[in-house]
């Protein structure tokens, strides 16, 4: 099927890629065919844009839909498994319901990719969950190819083990904790492959569920995350990654403004965001709408999320014009929920863009209507070539 008659944003360069009267060709859950112009043959089933406007589905890098659910306290709280300050064993997948409403929400605002995250009561905190938002078997739903595990620094694992009476208490034990996992999975994994090369001499080690949770990380093949909002919680979360050479992605980055040089020196990008909130907690006390746009003219790649239940999902388009309005131009605004947050995440090849060979994620809105306008709703979303 093919939508013509349409504006079309493909996010496929500096300038949003745009073509001004074209059309797409969707086979199955893929695009096709993005061209200029009309087709030449228009079939009952192709859908006329009527001068509308198309972008590729909106991506939240940062939220914790489904395993915080939407209207229920502890019953529906599945994000904080805070009996152990030190989790990578667990996984986000096991804690999602996807028939919490909000996933309805994401969908009728454009919203088709998420990355779901353990949240960041431990310094770490388990594996995300890089998920479509339509469907009702969490497995069907996953983003092949793309792995990431949450780490947390500052006042969130401090708070959660000081009302423990337990440790971490600081940040100094918070950065511990995450050195002496990394390190005794590089071990773990190092005994391991001397055991493969000389299995008639060494013994395997004892299985390890921690360690081998963090041999991807560690192989460089899943990327961390690391939670933290104060400049200086950022440089420790680069110092732990260059110690451990692992692909580093910051999450809030709330006072990243403060050191962009060092964020574009160690090519490290920002997932911003909340950002339409109130300075809830001492570390967010630097919140300001000017730092994705500070980031992003600094080089850094930056991304724009909501960390949903914080801020429902659905007004992700807001928090990207809420950061325009701090600076951020509107093609970079929709690059921070489209084609940047998929290069972050490492899913570029699939989604974030219109293309061929790309999944046939995408929303069509009215003409002359502002996408990231909070009175603006999608006149038709699809993911994998399903209107939804």
């Amino acid at each position: 099927m093919k939508i013509y008659n349409a504006e079309i944003y493909t996010m496929t360069d500096k300038s949003g890629g745009i073509i001004e009267n074209g059309y797409i060709e969707i086979s199955g859950r893929k695009i096709t065919a993005v061209k200029k112009g009309t087709p030449e043959k228009i079939s009952p089933e192709d859908i006329d844009a009527k001068g509308g406007t198309i972008y590729p589905g909106f991506i939240d890098a940062h939220t914790h839909l489904g395993i915080i659910e939407d209207g229920i306290d502890f019953e529906g709280d599945d994000c904080n498994e805070s009996s152990d300050p030190f989790t990578p064993q667990m996984r986000a997948i096991d804690g999602i319901n996807p028939f919490d409403r909000c996933f309805s929400e994401a969908r009728k605002r454009g919203i088709t990719a998420v990355a779901s995250c353990p949240g960041s009561a431990n310094a770490c905190g388990g594996e995300i969950a890089f998920i479509k938002t339509d469907g009702i078997f969490i497995d069907d739903m996953i983003i092949d190819g793309v792995k990431g595990m949450k780490f947390a620094l500052g006042e969130n694992p401090k708070r959660v083990y000081n009302d423990k009476d337990e440790s971490p208490v600081t940040r100094m034990a918070v950065s511990a904790i995450i050195r002496e996992g990394l390190y005794k999975a590089k071990r773990y994994m190092n005994d391991y492959d001397a055991h493969l090369a000389d299995s008639d001499s060494l013994d395997p080690p004892e299985y390890d569920i921690k360690c081998e949770s963090l041999i991807p990380l560690l192989k460089r093949r899943a990327k961390a995350y690391f939670h933290c909002h104060r400049a200086d919680d950022i440089c420790t979360a680069i110092r732990i990654s260059r110690e451990f050479n692992l692909k580093a992605v910051i999450i809030h980055g709330t006072e990243g403004y403060l050191v962009p040089d060092i964020l574009k020196r160690f090519k490290i990008p920002v997932i911003c965001g909340p950002v339409i909130c109130d300075r809830c907690k001492p570390e967010m006390k630097g919140l300001d709408l000017k730092n994705a746009g500070e980031l992003n003219k600094n080089g850094v790649l930056t991304a724009v999320c909501t960390d949903h239940t914080v801020i429902p999902i659905q007004y992700l388009p807001v928090s990207a014009q809420a950061c325009q309005k701090g600076g951020l131009d509107f093609i970079e605004a929709l690059k921070a929920i489209t084609v940047n947050p998929a290069l972050i995440i490492g899913a570029e090849n699939s989604i974030g863009s219109l293309k061929p060979d790309m999944d046939a994620d995408l929303q069509l809105y009215p003409k002359n209507s502002n996408p990231l306008d909070l009175l603006s709703e999608p006149r038709l979303v699809m993911i994998n070539g399903k209107t939804v």
